[in-house]
């Protein structure tokens, strides 16, 4: 039986999870569930899974869930904080490790399984976006498998020969597209940007997502997470990496060959796909995605991002380029201004402004420690707290 645990359950990716796991009821363990505040969801998973443990990163909805546990009379420890969400992540009985909390803060649970040597299932594009090459480092150095969850990445590794880890160039692999829906406002007219609201920003055209990442989708940030995440996953450069717009988000992303071939991995868009071919790699097992219909798919259209409507992605390029802290500081200064798109306090157009202002008077450090990428984290969301205020 591998056992799992699943940092992040109550959201998109960890229903997921939990529904591939509950597809093979002899394969595979939730161990341990985490989530943030959200204890409802969490105690309906403890009935229907029952894990050993349930971590959550909030005190007192940790308080709240012992409650109801004992009262329900579950077998279930109760954990809290960031030392639960670590402990959870590290256990013995536990061989594979969904990473699925949103944002910076999921990065130190992800490294104490990677310290612990698991099977990471990332889809917590944060974790190497804020920590570099360190994460990576972190994975060698502890004999940790870092599979990717991001439909794009997983599928930039099916498409990648199996000793890619020599060098793109050395395996002949002459570039890597990420492909990108373009979200809702792929058409929208410029001028009415302005006027987005959190539940437009939030209505993905294909794919169900939580709130942060589907705001991330709408400015095109997460594509910029995204190919800084690729730097780091495929051993790689900026330069090699190119995002194409891609409304039907069938071709979920393309690898180019110096022989001119380019192979593509094609699904419905359902992360269930990724989740399953992780969990289960190197084999291949039901994942409950219906068949791709290519007939009903009928075509399939491509473009290049315009800048100008997504600057955030000029950004995440140009954190890249600088190195050092500068993705850490791009990444804090874009949950600040999401936060604050989301409750309504700045606007959309606004979230860019945030980000360009905090890297400009930040310059990265490039003292690669941990600490040092906290502190800029820190430093980062202090200073696009007091942008994003004098906006508003």
């Amino acid at each position: 039986m591998i056992g799992v645990t699943v940092l992040g359950s109550t959201g998109s990716i960890g229903v997921s999870t939990l529904d591939v796991i509950s597809r093979h009821p002899g394969r595979y363990r939730a161990v341990a569930l985490t989530a943030n505040r959200d204890v409802d969801g969490l105690i309906r998973q403890c009935r229907v899974f029952g894990p050993d443990y349930a971590a959550m990163a909030d005190s007192r909805s940790a308080q709240d869930l012992k409650q109801r546990v004992e009262a329900e009379n579950l077998p279930v420890k109760v954990l809290s904080g960031n030392q639960g969400l670590e402990e959870v992540a590290a256990l013995p009985e536990v061989d594979q490790v969904m990473a699925a909390i949103v944002g910076a803060a999921g990065l130190p649970p992800a490294l104490a399984g990677v310290r612990a040597g698991k099977r990471i299932l990332l889809a917590n594009k944060e974790a190497l976006v804020v920590s570099g090459r360190l994460f990576m480092e972190e994975a060698d150095r502890h004999g940790a498998r870092i599979l990717p969850i991001d439909s794009e990445h997983n599928a930039v590794f099916q498409c990648m020969p199996a000793d890619f880890g020599r060098g793109l160039e050395a395996v002949g692999v002459r570039r890597i597209l990420l492909t990108a829906s373009g979200g809702p406002f792929r058409e929208t007219p410029l001028e009415m940007l302005h006027e987005v609201t959190p539940a437009q920003a939030c209505s993905h055209p294909n794919w169900e997502m939580g709130r942060k990442i589907s705001v991330d989708s709408a400015t095109m940030m997460n594509k910029g997470l995204e190919v800084i995440e690729a730097c780091g996953l495929f051993h790689t450069d900026p330069e090699r990496v190119e995002v194409v717009l891609h409304p039907q988000s069938v071709i979920h992303s393309m690898v180019e060959y110096t022989d001119g071939s380019v192979l593509a991995q094609l699904g419905n868009p359902d992360m269930r796909t990724p989740i399953a071919h992780a969990m289960a790699w190197p084999e291949r097992m039901e994942s409950g995605v219906d068949s791709l219909d290519l007939f009903q798919t009928a075509r399939l259209d491509f473009e290049p991002p315009d800048l100008q409507r997504f600057p955030c992605l000029a950004l995440a390029y140009r954190a890249i380029e600088a190195g050092g802290s500068a993705p850490a500081i791009l990444n804090a200064a874009n949950e600040v201004a999401v936060e604050a798109f989301l409750d309504k306090r700045l606007r959309f157009t606004s979230i860019p402004r945030v980000i360009e202002e905090t890297m400009s008077k930040l310059p990265p450090r490039h003292d690669y420690t941990l600490q040092a990428l906290f502190a800029a984290d820190a430093e980062a969301r202090g200073l696009a707290e007091r942008i994003t205020a004098r906006l508003v």
